[in-house]
């Protein structure tokens, strides 16, 4: 018989200041975001779309942005989608193509009043309607630094396409610094300043700065060890830092691994916190809304540890149990054809 090998996760909850809140818009918009979504048929097969529809991004956005209107809600909404569509979809692509891929997403976002040319791939029509929709809700200056940070994200998402084409698996280093490109924090950041307009000089202060890169390095980290059972089952393992990791130190176990990067995470916390308490004042309104940004960029660390367990992206059924036991068993390697696009089915991985 097969010994079946355990892991225990970190308690990513015990120091992390802010809980789980939900925006009480969800329930209301929560289909109709969903079936926008899906009537792109941007997953051909019916398993591709009830693993998505199992993922339930739009709750990452009710957790992720728990004070937002309605209408800002459904933008959220339809991020989280674009940013998947588009994550699934590249991450089957050659460097090539993936490039191809974001320069139709940016030319949408450039030219939300054209219509897409017929045959093109779906991602530029998800962008566009989704950006029109945007752009009649939020402020100039909001749109001038998302369109900056999509672009950034972009590029870090080739570089990813060009590792992988390579089976190349980078430095921890290397590492960190690619993850903070290709993760999607950068413009998920912004989006929380939606109808702000934040003098560039104090968008860009140093604090402000690091803590987005403080929180980016915690999402990272309670990503890859959420997503690394299914990951390495599925073959597509190299980009996440339990992998990176135990090249690094092949002396090293998975369970041994697991533990280095919550130690990290528990460190970045601490950092966080302090920084947190020396955030300048400028004066006047301006005070107001870098605390609500502030804590816009907090509230993604807590809204993306909680979907992690509560959606059935990286634990099919067994989320909450895992959140509770903080233990789950590793899945066997799995056979998914290279024709597949869209999320894996995962079933019972919890570790009781």
């Amino acid at each position: 018989m097969v010994k079946v090998q355990k892991i225990v996760i970190p308690d990513f909850e015990a120091s992390w200041k802010w809980p789980r809140a939900i925006n009480p818009n969800l329930a209301e918009i929560d289909k109709e975001r969903a079936d926008w979504a899906a009537n792109f048929g941007a997953f051909t097969s019916r398993e591709a779309q009830r693993a998505v529809e199992k993922c339930n991004f739009n709750l990452l956005a009710g957790l992720s942005y728990p004070w937002m209107n309605k209408d800002q809600l459904r933008s959220a909404c339809d991020l989280m989608n674009l940013f998947f569509i588009f994550d699934e979809h590249s991450d089957k692509a050659s460097p090539d193509e993936v490039r191809e891929q974001g320069r139709i997403l940016m030319h949408a976002f450039h030219k939300p009043d054209e219509p897409r040319p017929k045959g093109e791939w779906i991602g530029g029509e998800v962008a566009r309607q989704f950006w029109l929709s945007v752009t009649k809700i939020s402020t100039k200056t909001f749109q001038r630094r998302f369109l900056a940070a999509w672009e950034e994200y972009l590029e870090g998402v080739v570089h990813q396409a060009e590792l992988r084409s390579k089976s190349s698996i980078p430095a921890l280093q290397s590492y960190f610094l690619l993850r903070r490109a290709t993760i999607g924090t950068g413009p998920s950041f912004i989006l929380a300043e939606i109808d702000m307009d934040i003098p560039d000089e104090v968008r860009e202060h140093p604090a402000i700065r690091e803590l987005e890169t403080l929180v980016t390095d915690l999402v990272s980290i309670v990503n890859d060890i959420v997503s690394y059972n299914k990951e390495q089952a599925s073959g597509d393992g190299d980009h996440n830092l339990i992998t990176v990791i135990m090249k690094e130190r092949p002396d090293m176990s998975v369970q041994e691994a697991v533990d280095w990067a919550g130690n990290l995470h528990a460190a970045t916390v601490e950092r966080f916190d302090k920084l947190y308490q020396e955030i300048p004042r400028w004066g006047g309104p301006v005070d107001l809304d870098v605390q609500r940004l502030v804590d816009g960029i907090a509230r993604w660390e807590s809204g993306n540890l909680h979907w992690s367990f509560e959606s059935g992206r990286y634990f099919g059924k067994s989320g909450l149990e895992v959140k509770k036991m903080r233990a789950l068993k590793l899945l066997p390697k799995m056979k998914i054809g290279d024709d597949h696009i869209g999320p894996v089915l995962v079933d019972d991985i919890s570790g009781h």
